[in-house]
């Protein structure tokens, strides 16, 4: 017999919508009465222990527990793979599940987006792997009794949590350390080596560095990348479904991870390219007007530059206009400077104001710290009404230009307005 699931949001989604359909009891707002008679209460990181469904609960001497130790429990008597990493973990734990499919496995899976080509961000199959993306924000993936750890990258991020980059790279390291098997770690970016040397654990590196295990090389970005690939004596030549340049490193690292599962080279890179995609990441949602309108859950500058370098090798000729809305007032206040610069990169730039999301507000931190900062304020517009801002972007394009919403809070909500507002 099933259990009966209820839960709460602040506001509606298409996960939401698409876990009422499977028969779960979902109430916007948070309060006391959704609590009913439940008997386990799972939290996320968002969650305070402020929240009146929680106080309630612990009032109650219901069991809580974190989203992270629901899932490690569900994963416990698997061999589970964690992806983890500053960026590039949606995109490269999907890839990792993509070829296991190709390659004829039935992994269980939960990815923090839904995989194109599957229609699905979780599944449960019947093979010993299950593979995860790993969320380090908190440190909540140290709960995960993992075999294979692969980490993207270690660029800073969450210091407001972790206080310094010394403690953000120990976690890193106390994850990798906690491995059974295996450490899959990129050899390109400077946290990632500190890590490196932190770690006790067999480690298979990737990435363009000489002293790569799994070498990326000759890359070509345009609306699909090509590279080459080279893993001890054979270097094979890829192209990809995807853009950016950085999907050829992410596809490294899957494949790495794919090695070290056991799996043959050649045959893990041929079901790693085959990925198409997950929502959010540079998504195409519609053309009206010959502008052609994208969303992408870029949110950090790393990222935010990465995204924008994919999304100009597609837009050849014409202009690329960035509706930017900054996630998290401490991520703004340490990296006002570093948004600035990454998206420089666009022809035009309409700036939304701060998504909260678990914060609370900050005296002096809305998303002028990043106009203030940006080098050519011609190109900047800072639209603090949500409503105008679909007006705003669709008057900056014209035929053959792009318009991409960025960031992870709710921005993606805006791409049917400016495509009406395209219409108009």
């Amino acid at each position: 017999m099933g259990h009966r699931v209820s839960g709460s949001d602040v506001r509606s989604s298409p996960n939401i919508v698409a876990l009422e359909k499977l028969g779960a009891k979902i109430t916007i707002g948070h309060d006391e009465a959704n609590l009913g008679d439940a008997d386990t209460v799972i939290v996320t990181s968002a969650i305070w222990p402020n929240n009146p469904e929680y106080l309630l609960a612990s009032k109650n001497q219901i069991p809580i527990i974190h989203r992270s130790q629901a899932l490690a429990h569900l994963a416990s008597k698997k061999r589970l793979v964690s992806v983890a990493g500053a960026h590039g973990k949606t995109t490269s734990t999907g890839m990792v599940i993509t070829a296991l499919l190709g390659l004829g496995q039935d992994p269980s899976f939960v990815n923090g987006g839904v995989i194109s080509s599957i229609s699905a961000s979780s599944g449960s199959g019947k093979g010993e792997l299950f593979v995860i993306e790993a969320d380090e924000s908190d440190g909540s993936f140290l709960h995960y009794d993992t075999s294979v750890a692969l980490i993207t990258n270690v660029d800073p991020d969450h210091l407001d949590h972790y206080g310094s980059i010394e403690a953000f790279h120990q976690v890193f390291a106390d994850f990798a350390n906690k491995s059974k098997e295996l450490v899959v770690i990129s050899s390109d970016d400077a946290g990632s080596v500190a890590v490196a040397k932190l770690v006790s654990k067999p480690m298979i590196t990737f990435g363009e560095s000489a002293s790569s295990d799994v070498k990326v090389s000759d890359i070509v970005d345009n609306a699909q990348v090509i590279f080459s690939l080279s893993y001890k004596s054979q270097t094979i030549t890829s192209t990809l479904r995807i853009a950016g340049r950085h999907n050829a490193i992410n596809a490294a690292g899957a494949v790495a991870t794919l090695i070290g599962l056991g799996f043959d080279f050649e045959k893990s890179l041929v079901e790693v390219a085959r990925f198409s995609g997950t929502e959010r990441r540079f998504e195409l949602h519609g053309e009206r007007r010959g502008v052609k309108v994208y969303d992408d859950f870029a949110h950090h500058p790393t990222e935010v530059a990465a995204a924008l370098s994919g999304a100009r090798a597609v837009v050849g000729s014409g202009k690329l206009i960035t509706v930017f809305q900054p996630h998290l007032y401490s991520r703004t206040r340490l990296f006002a400077k570093e948004f600035a610069q990454a998206l420089a990169a666009s022809d035009q730039v309409v700036l939304l104001d701060i998504y909260a999301a678990r914060e609370d507000p900050e005296p002096g931190v809305t998303g002028e710290l990043i106009l203030n900062a940006f080098a050519d304020q011609q190109k900047i517009h800072y639209v603090k009404d949500w409503s105008e801002a679909p007006k705003v972007a669709s008057n900056l394009a014209g035929p053959g230009d792009f318009i991409v919403t960025m960031g992870c809070g709710d921005v993606y909500k805006m791409v049917p307005e400016i495509l009406e507002a395209l219409e108009g």
